[in-house]
């Protein structure tokens, strides 16, 4: 940015419980997290004044740092023009109000309604519904459907540009006679963004433009061969300011509120989508680092999943998906019957009867914010999230997926190497960097266990550093970086990740394995050099502390891969963190035993590598 340099940055969160606000300064030449503040968020009522929630997160910061960041009337932020006082720049991300709420609608389920999926996900959005040409709902279910849900805005795909475009018009029809009403505000047109073949462009103004509020952008799927997300995620985002959040209370004099004086100049700083801002900041990270990189956010009533993988193609893809049943509060139940009694039975290490643990979850909904209050009702909480980061991987597996209808070009050289179409982009092996937050993970008593229940649910394949977020202020950093993207970067690896450790985990069929599943030299940072072998069914933890590295040479077994191949040697570098460098002989895939006996005791074997938990916790019941 021109003019003034921006040395102390304000950004909030506004969320649907909780405002959370981070002051950031520049401290000997670099971007460092100074103090947080938090107050209950006010857009409902008897408030219903977002900014009552802001300004009481930021005035903690004031007491705590003895300093003005507020106007002198006190109901404003201060961004100064000349660096004399307040902040230089202030930014804002928000799921208040249930947050960004949209239906999507495509000719296709899995082609063209996926894709409108994916960009609306990738913007920040809660897919309420995907209505499809083909979904086999007749036209007044579809209708319905639309009007029960009260989206947001609406995002119409369908065709490729010259193709038919009878099918895109009947659902620009089956939308107009829905007429849906939108949550906030009274007599303004609900958004609809018309992303689809351009030859039907008009037809669909003929339909949406005098009741709604159309907005007409590039095809999602110009061809079969290609996506084009780019110019409906923008326009999703633009909305969302002008009138989503317009409507929302006190959303309006917040919006007045965020950016930064340029050369003398006032620059607004748009509004972000809680969601969508994470998702800035993991793209941001892995182009930046040029590494693949996963995230996860588990929270009461959803776990959002977002990933940057490589396509066949070799460029970075950006994915988001909201598993909205799977959550540890207010959707703990779905979780359970989702994922079923065993799967989550199979994590507890210690004897349960089924009862006992129904009865639990029973109190969790009538109670849903609660927290654990013995070791035994953590270890059994832990052992539910397990089950819904498991479930919320599968299910971004489904959508994180190479493009459907289009047939591939194959040569001699790659047709070995080419997966099929439709393919989940989402590969293990690959990922570079697994991150995870929400209070389950977040808040974990030890961070072994947020690390254990990491590589318990995603199952990291390779050579994968595992780190979680310190306080989660991902959504912050994620707006920021739209404008200051050296500050945004610096504090997210200075102090908002926390390196648990890098996982080393070979992968293959390991049912005929004769000896260790791997052979490890290391040459530690004082010099000193350590071998080890990997047995099948084992976990091995060597400390080293964050910010320390250690040269390695992994010599798997014929039928085991690390990363370099099968029965290939790997040699590089594996950083530490609070746990260590954890070695993860269980296999992928992975199996637990099924006799209760032995898989009991690998469970506890497993958790005392790791210190996950008091010594002979499982003697006294976890009590």
């Amino acid at each position: 940015m021109a003019g003034m340099e921006i040395k102390r940055i304000l950004a909030t969160d506004c969320g649907s419980t909780t405002t959370k606000a981070i002051l950031i300064e520049k401290v000997d030449g670099e971007y460092r997290l100074i103090r947080r503040g938090e107050a209950p968020t006010t857009v409902e009522a008897p408030a219903e004044d977002v900014t009552k929630g802001v300004l009481n997160a930021v005035g903690e910061i004031e007491d705590l740092e003895n300093r003005y960041l507020l106007g002198e009337d006190r109901d404003s932020v201060h961004v100064s023009s000349d660096g004399s006082g307040g902040v230089d720049l202030y930014v804002s991300t928000s799921s208040a109000g249930g947050g960004l709420q949209m239906t999507v609608a495509g000719v296709v389920k899995t082609m063209t309604a996926e894709s409108a999926q994916r960009a609306a996900l990738g913007a920040g959005a809660i897919v309420m519904d995907v209505v499809a040409s083909n979904d086999g709902r007749l036209p007044h279910e579809k209708v319905a459907s639309i009007r029960k849900f009260r989206p947001d805005m609406i995002l119409l795909s369908g065709g490729v540009d010259g193709g038919t475009t009878e099918h895109v018009v009947e659902l620009a029809e089956v939308i107009k006679a829905a007429d849906p009403k939108p949550r906030f505000g009274v007599g303004y047109k609900l958004p609809v963004i018309y992303a689809g073949n351009v030859d039907a462009r008009d037809a669909v103004r003929d339909e949406l433009a005098e009741n709604m509020e159309l907005k007409v952008v590039e095809n999602l799927r110009p061809v079969l061969e290609s996506e084009n997300l780019g110019p409906a995620r923008d326009t999703i985002h633009e909305l969302f300011m002008e009138h989503v959040m317009a409507q929302a209370p006190g959303y309006p004099k917040l919006m007045s509120w965020t950016g930064h004086y340029d050369e003398g100049d006032w620059s607004q700083v748009p509004i972000m989508p809680t969601p969508g801002a994470v998702g800035k900041l993991i793209e941001t990270v892995a182009h930046k680092e040029s590494i693949e990189v996963m995230g996860v956010d588990i929270g009461g009533a959803t776990t959002d999943v977002f990933s940057v993988f490589e396509n066949l193609s070799g460029n970075k893809v950006f994915n988001r998906t909201v598993s909205a049943n799977l959550g540890m509060s207010y959707s703990v139940s779905n979780v359970f019957a989702s994922a079923g009694i065993e799967n989550v039975m199979r994590w507890v290490p210690f004897d349960m009867e089924e009862s006992d643990l129904r009865n639990r979850i029973r109190n969790k909904m009538i109670r849903p914010t609660t927290i654990p209050q013995t070791l035994r009702e953590l270890i059994i909480e832990q052992a539910i999230a397990r089950e819904a980061l498991r479930l919320a991987l599968r299910q971004h597996g489904d959508l994180a997926r190479g493009l459907k209808g289009v047939a591939q070009e194959r040569t001699i050289s790659d047709a070995f190497e080419q997966t099929q179409t439709g393919a989940t982009l989402v590969d293990m092996m690959s990922l570079n960097l697994l991150i995870g937050s929400g209070g389950t993970l977040s808040h974990a008593p030890r961070r072994a266990q947020a690390a254990q229940m990491l590589i318990d649910a995603f199952l990291p394949e390779g050579v994968t550093m595992l780190a979680v977020d310190s306080i989660f202020m991902m959504p912050q950093l994620g707006v920021l970086s739209e404008v200051q993207e050296d500050a945004a970067t610096e504090v997210f690896d200075k102090d908002c990740l926390i390196r648990l450790g890098t996982c080393i985990a070979p992968a293959g069929s390991a049912k005929k394995l004769k000896g260790p599943m791997a052979r490890v030299e290391l040459e530690m940072p004082d010099g000193q050099g350590e071998r080890l072998e990997i047995d099948y069914g084992e976990i091995r933890v060597v400390p080293l502390e964050v910010g320390k590295k250690a040269r390695a040479t992994i010599s798997p077994a014929k039928s085991m891969d690390v990363g370099a191949g099968q029965g290939d040697t790997w040699t590089g570098t594996l950083e530490g963190g609070v746990v260590g460098l954890i070695f993860d002989g269980r296999g992928r895939p992975f199996h637990l035993p099924e006799d209760d006996g032995e898989r009991v005791a690998k469970l506890q074997e497993w958790a005392e590598s790791l210190q996950s938990y008091p010594e002979k916790y499982v003697t006294m019941g976890g009590e």
